[in-house]
């Protein structure tokens, strides 16, 4: 560099937003974690909303049962947002909701929270994650089929650009693309073809070219970005090249601020281990690298998980922690005071190239399927095979996790020592007073504005495409205090339901290998003994949509020779006993990640044993230490958690489970055949 030219910038930039993606039990209980971690120097919000809220159910409703509270905060109607947002100037707040399906109904409900505070909706700033299309593939929250839950993001886009025009209706989202075990040009290429689908229906909503550029400029991604974070950077720089190549190509924008690539971020959660889980501490600095170090592709806003998010649901303590780590990044170290340091590197340059040469391929596959709403099936097939090829990899020890597969000797850590194992433990009381509260809402507002506001929603579905903007009526019904669950039934009754592919179907067949052969004769073995192939139901009861590793359990037990009966997420513990017993299964295996095992669990082993099926029950998912032992004695016979990573291994359990039944018939309950908790 010559002598006259500064490495540095002529003035430090500023850092990014910094947020926590926060919620839990109760709207005041949220609220009070809010306002703590705003004054700990939290410059944004992040909103985590509980299952029932993201799908559409009150806390009442059959389906949440034991959701409620859990894995984010309940809003069930407008006093629930007020509550949430009491003392928080709305006028000057950015706040982010991780919010899909129900994304225009928790709008609805901000908007008139900020009325309440004399805010007026131009006024307001912010993001709904908006994209349904990776719930189809990745998260499971969605609530209606396909082309109305695309008509509900148009209308959303259609509205704010006009209405609310500071707001970022839709995050184009690969961070669940990568959770359910995309490659870095999977990644890219299912997100931007995401954005090619929403942005077409968009299209149609506008009246002007200026318009629609205006829309192409409030779009925004939330990324992953994992612990391989050299190409995790290359990743962003590539998203950025392919979406201003989509902008002036596609959609004719000129506008170079329009056309910048903005996104924001949570890094990895995949990668976090329950196995010496202070070694996720370190994986999450890496990963914040990837999206700080370049500044021509640095994140625009920031929300870091806990360290113990693989246990359990982070305490305000661990939060705090991830906050820290953000600004000593921001304000301790030097990253801020320079150009692009990867500008020139010819390293950095060719891995860009290789991803986007990639990403191009793989997105014309998409289109050749009709576009991203079409090949929704496709691409949940080839999601389910690249998880099943990362599970491969770290079972034969080909991917190192330290502290998991390699270094797995440990000192007991004193991060966990405490009585709850180091995680925040709602209270299962809180589920109660929720429906009590919804109850006695909805027994103190004016049913008569409810039900002609709910009427006025139903007429307006009922329309053609595109005659009435379905934000108007979804407004005017939270005004007049409908329910997060009415507003979803009503719109269920004039779109109907939806079930996503599951992608087991379309997974390849796996090649053999040794482990794989020997677990198919032993397979082969227990056929012989049962006089028909073992047949295994895999469940995910409540509202969990979280189903990579229900799907890997269904994948690998195929490929061993097993008849598997999985119908994907959201179901009730009858509807579970009942394909139980119809199907005739000999083992039943039930996956929870969300916190409702202790209610749902047992509640799933009542009904199969009152509907005289006797098969054993083994589960995984997110359970604590502590929570194994209650489930033994519900009679669930093994207990696999995120350190059970070995998934033939599991699967060897399950068929020696059942050898042992054949040669002495005993209790269902009991321990883990291997031992594990």
């Amino acid at each position: 560099m010559s002598g006259d030219q500064s490495p540095r910038l002529p003035e430090r930039d500023r850092p990014w937003m910094m947020r926590t993606y926060a919620g839990h039990s109760t709207a005041k209980a949220s609220n009070e974690l809010y306002r703590r971690n705003l004054e700990k120097g939290q410059t944004g919000l992040s909103v985590a909303f509980d299952l029932p809220t993201q799908t559409g159910y009150d806390p009442d409703d059959e389906l949440a049962r034991g959701e409620v509270g859990k894995v984010g905060v309940p809003v069930a109607h407008r006093g629930d947002m007020a509550a949430l947002m009491d003392g928080i100037p709305l006028g000057e707040m950015n706040t982010s909701m991780t919010i899909n399906a129900t994304a225009a109904w928790l709008l609805a409900l901000y908007i008139v929270a900020a009325e309440d505070q004399g805010v007026s909706q131009e006024q307001l700033q912010g993001t709904t994650q908006n994209d349904i299309i990776k719930e189809f593939l990745a998260r499971g929250t969605y609530a209606f089929p396909p082309a109305p839950s695309m008509r509900l993001i148009a209308d959303m886009i259609a509205y704010t650009v006009e209405h609310v025009p500071k707001w970022n209706p839709i995050n184009i989202c690969s961070y669940h693309l990568q959770e359910a075990g995309a490659t870095p040009v999977q990644e890219i290429a299912y997100a931007m073809s995401n954005a090619i689908a929403v942005l077409d229906a968009a299209r149609e909503r506008v009246q002007s070219q200026d318009i629609m550029e205006q829309v192409f400029g409030r779009i925004s991604f939330f990324v992953n970005a994992g612990v391989r974070f050299v190409e995790e950077h290359a990743k962003l720089r590539a998203m950025s090249i392919l979406w201003e190549e989509l902008g002036r190509e596609r959609y004719g924008v000129t506008d170079q601020r329009l056309l910048r690539f903005r996104y924001g971020v949570q890094v990895n959660s995949l990668g976090l281990t329950e196995a010496q889980p202070e070694n996720n501490v370190q994986r999450i600095v890496l990963e914040a690298l990837a999206v700080t170090l370049g500044r021509n592709a640095r994140a625009r806003a920031i929300q870091l998980p806990a360290w113990n998010e693989a246990l359990g649901l982070p305490r305000p303590w661990d939060q705090q922690w991830s906050l820290r780590i953000q600004q000593v990044l921001a304000y301790e170290t030097d990253i801020l005071e320079y150009p692009d340091i990867f500008e020139g590197s010819k390293v950095m340059e060719g891995l860009v190239d290789e991803l986007l040469e990639g990403a191009r391929a793989e997105m014309s596959i998409v289109a050749e399927h009709g576009g991203a709403v079409e090949a929704v099936s496709y691409m949940k097939g080839a999601l389910v095979d690249s998880h099943r090829e990362r599970i491969r990899r770290i079972e034969t020890g080909e991917q190192i996790v330290v502290g998991q597969n390699r270094f797995a000797e440990s000192e007991v850590s004193p991060l966990t020592a405490d009585a709850e194992g180091g995680i925040l433990v709602v209270d299962p009381a809180l589920e109660a007073e929720q429906i009590e509260a919804v109850r006695h809402w909805r027994s103190e507002r004016d049913q008569a504005a409810v039900d002609e506001a709910l009427a006025r929603l139903a007429a307006a579905a009922g329309e053609p495409e595109g005659a009435e903007n379905l934000m108007e009526p979804t407004i005017a019904a939270a005004r007049a205090g409908a329910t997060t669950g009415e507003w979803s039934r009503t719109l269920r009754e004039v779109f109907g339901s939806y079930r996503a592919p599951t992608g087991v179907g379309e997974a390849a067949a796996a090649a053999g290998d040794g482990e794989l052969d020997e677990l198919r004769a032993e397979v082969a073995h227990l056929q012989e003994k049962l006089g028909r192939r073992p047949k295994i139901l895999v469940g995910k009861p409540g509202l969990d949509g979280h189903s990579n590793g229900a799907e890997q359990i269904a994948v690998r037990a195929r490929d061993a020779g097993m008849d598997v009966v999985y119908e994907g997420i959201r179901l009730t513990p009858a509807q579970i006993a009942a394909s139980a017993l119809q199907e005739g299964v000999h083992v039943v295996g039930l996956s929870i990640l969300s916190g409702s095992h202790r209610e749902l669990i047992p509640a799933v082993v009542k009904a199969l044993r009152e509907a005289g099926v006797e098969a054993p029950v083994v589960v995984g998912g997110i359970i604590p230490e502590q929570d194994v032992e209650p489930l033994r004695k519900a009679g669930v016979a093994a207990v696999y958690t995120p350190k059970d990573f070995d998934i033939t291994q599991i699967m060897r359990d399950i068929v020696g489970l059942l050898d042992e039944q054949q040669r002495t018939p005993v209790a269902v309950g009991g321990a883990s055949p291997n031992g594990v908790a």
